[in-house]
């Protein structure tokens, strides 16, 4: 069973082949696969199409995250940062809201929790248990992980969206850390803390704390403020036996040792984090998850699409924590017969 495999792979035990999961946006290609439209208004049609998707490729576990109940946007000021739009034809893409921040001194004076009011801990860990529950029930053989979204960097693009978020951080760089952070690390403390009640085997701390080139801010600004945070909101999570992957877009290669440093269990990364640095590092300690790349699908040729499987394999599949995926999702403008490739030469590499 894919679920056991799994639990094999996050406890470092080798398995006959390397752990899968991918991140899919192409709903052509899951209909291609198995004759059921992933989109439809029909539920039971839906789900059916997800579920033989997942054993066809065969996932071993579902990357989720669920930050509760009620979005912030009911709840106080958030914008909109935008998103790229991985649907046919990208018709669903949202321009950025106007931001409700005027200033950067209206941004350095934010709390979180003011705004957006502290949740009850255990009215939240019942949320969170009933809902993973229930997805486990629709896909009983793929391993759900917990997880929150909005950890620390994420809740500050999801509420104040790059252009205040950034100017507030230069002008007072301090401040934000010390104060506007906290208010964020609290929100993210209590979610860490419910999900901890629950005790799911795996937990995802998203946040995307990088850019495509690297840091987004000096890299001792993290060291101070960021990391020691979430070494903090680990705790709470390695306290009960669940182990912790960290998930961020972009490249923290500079930032590896101190993730681990922090406590991270694993590592989620897209193409542009160096598989081999971890590798070397950490292959026999960590969970690795990643890392090929889409755009080798996308625009790549059936030889290209094979080197770039090799290369992931090569690297990576000496380690026992090892889970293969494309590292930055499979969009809707893969070709399907790209993608098709890309599948059968997984299974072909990732036989051990």
């Amino acid at each position: 069973m894919s679920i056991e495999i799994c639990k094999k792979i996050l406890n470092l035990e080798f398995t006959e082949r390397v752990g899968r999961t991918e991140y899919c946006d192409h709903p052509d290609l899951i209909k291609h696969i198995t004759g059921f439209d992933p989109l439809s208004k029909d539920i039971n049609e839906a789900v059916q199409a997800n579920r033989r998707f997942f054993e066809w490729v065969p996932y071993d576990f579902i990357w989720s995250t669920n930050d509760g109940p009620i979005g912030w946007d009911s709840l106080g000021r958030t914008t909109n940062m935008g998103h790229a739009a991985y649907t046919r034809g990208g018709d669903d893409y949202k321009q950025p809201d106007p931001c409700p921040f005027k200033s950067a001194e209206d941004v350095l004076n934010f709390d979180a929790v003011k705004e957006y009011g502290f949740p009850d801990i255990e009215k939240r860990a019942l949320f969170f248990k009933e809902s993973i529950e229930n997805f486990q029930k629709v896909y009983p053989d793929v391993l759900i992980t917990g997880g929150y979204y909005k950890t620390i960097v994420s809740g500050c693009i999801a509420s104040f969206g790059w252009d205040m978020f950034l100017e507030a951080v230069g002008t007072n760089p301090e401040r934000f850390g010390e104060y506007v952070l906290e208010g964020f690390f609290n929100l993210s403390m209590a979610n860490f803390s419910a999900w901890a009640k629950v005790k799911p085997f795996a937990f995802i701390c998203h946040d995307d704390m990088v850019w495509s080139k690297g840091a987004i801010f000096n890299p001792d600004w993290y060291r101070k403020y960021i990391f020691p945070r979430y070494k903090k909101l680990w705790n709470v999570l390695r306290d009960k036996g669940i182990k912790v992957l960290f998930c961020s877009d972009g490249n923290f290669t500079e930032f590896v040792d101190d993730i681990a440093n922090c406590g991270a269990d694993g590592f989620i990364f897209e193409p542009l984090t160096d598989l081999d640095y971890i590798v070397k590092k950490y292959g026999n300690s960590h969970v690795i998850v990643g890392n090929a790349d889409c755009r080798v699908l996308t625009f790549g040729t059936k030889q290209d699409i094979e080197k770039e499987v090799k290369r992931c394999m090569d690297t990576a599949k000496k380690c026992p924590g090892f889970i293969m995926a494309v590292g930055n999702h499979i969009p809707s403008n893969v070709p399907i017969e790209n993608a098709l490739y890309y599948f059968e030469a997984v299974r072909k590499y990732g036989k051990r």
